[in-house]
């Protein structure tokens, strides 16, 4: 297939809905994967039973935003025919030259608003949460007449960031729908939200993508069309359907760090004390952001691989449970204190390493 990207401005301020050196998935025209999930709102647009919210949820980086964007591109760019062109549409998609397309790449287009994290002049940096006040900034899209006479949509990416007040805020123009009014939310815990939000959606739930799909999408990207094939393979294989865990691994030093971390957990319960401080070393400072994210994945991976394998033994269960928490909630700690990271690696690796030696018992 051939993977459609439109050239959109540069923002000039940080995104919090996009992964850098990657386009923003309003300008992403393609979708791979998950034909299923389109041809559910395809049929709910052709029987005219469109739900007014979808909960759309999956992992990290398999393309939730960007079938949000290809699901309200379709909606504006028919108009009060929106089921009409359903009837006649194998996809949700639109041609490149459609008007609608470079609105929405700019993020200029009236009847949609996205709910996002915003930069905040004071800090100098993104907000940790959506608020309410950013909430009811974008929501005021439904006061409005919609610009083409159909639908005034709203994206949400991604509802997992929503603090209580901005979820209260959400919910409230959830609960009284506006005429032609849709609602897209992004989750990738679901389970975490309001249960009064998620009764109020229809869910659609994405699948990972297969390797070969990553691949497609990774290989298409401008900034790393140039990385050899097989470290695009290698990429993807790694990736567990996700493209932004993908793009993170295509540059040799992440895939050099990725095995000098799969070797530490394999050789569990020894540690190799120098490579857990090589690896400590690589998540420090502001450079060390995204090895940190990987080795938190990767501990917490190894910690749910073990659970099930753990079960007959009480002590090693709770360990794990134990470990499990302590990772969670030190590394919100040390995110939101901006800590040390190196300490905590550590001490993660030395709880890792205990709770596989109550399982060797």
């Amino acid at each position: 297939m051939t993977f459609r990207l439109l050239d959109a401005p540069a923002s000039d301020v940080p995104e919090a809905d996009r992964t850098a050196e990657a386009p923003h998935p309003a300008a992403v025209l393609s979708l791979v994967g998950h034909r299923e999930a389109e041809a559910e709102v395809l049929e709910a647009l052709r029987t005219g039973r469109l739900h007014h919210a979808w909960l759309i949820s999956g992992e990290e980086g398999i393309g939730k935003a960007t079938l949000a964007y290809r699901i309200a591109r379709f909606l504006l760019a028919n108009p009060g025919r929106e089921q009409a062109a359903a009837e006649a549409a194998e996809t949700l998609d639109v041609a490149a030259e459609n008007p609608v397309c470079h609105q929405i790449a700019a993020q200029a287009h009236p009847d949609l608003a996205v709910i996002r994290r915003v930069y905040d002049v004071k800090s100098k940096g993104i907000r940790t949460v959506i608020t309410a006040e950013d909430a009811r900034a974008r929501l005021d899209v439904f006061t409005k007449t919609a610009s083409g006479g159909g639908y005034r949509i709203a994206i949400v990416d991604s509802c997992d960031e929503l603090n209580m007040h901005g979820a209260n805020a959400l919910l409230k123009t959830l609960e009284e729908p506006p005429e032609k009014g849709l609602f897209l939310l992004i989750s990738s815990q679901p389970g975490r939200l309001l249960p009064t939000i998620r009764s109020r959606c229809r869910a659609l739930k994405l699948r990972p993508l297969g390797a070969d799909e990553v691949t497609t999408i990774t290989r298409a990207l401008p900034a790393y069309a140039a990385a050899p094939g097989e470290v695009h393979a290698r990429a993807a294989a790694l990736s567990l359907g996700s493209v932004k865990t993908a793009l993170g691994l295509i540059d040799e030093k992440a895939l050099a760090f990725h095995d000098r971390l799969a070797g530490i957990l394999d050789a569990l319960p020894k540690i190799d004390g120098n490579a857990v401080d090589t690896v400590a070393e690589a998540t420090a400072g502001k450079a060390g952001a995204e090895a940190f994210d990987r080795f938190c994945e990767a501990c917490l991976t190894w910690l749910a691989a073990k659970i099930d394998v753990a079960a007959p033994d009480p002590a090693a269960r709770l360990a794990l449970a134990e470990a499990w928490q302590r990772l969670n909630t030190g590394r919100a700690e040390v995110d939101t204190y901006n800590l040390d990271r190196r300490p905590f690696v550590i001490a993660t690796a030395e709880a890792l390493s205990q709770c596989a030696r109550l399982m060797a018992r």
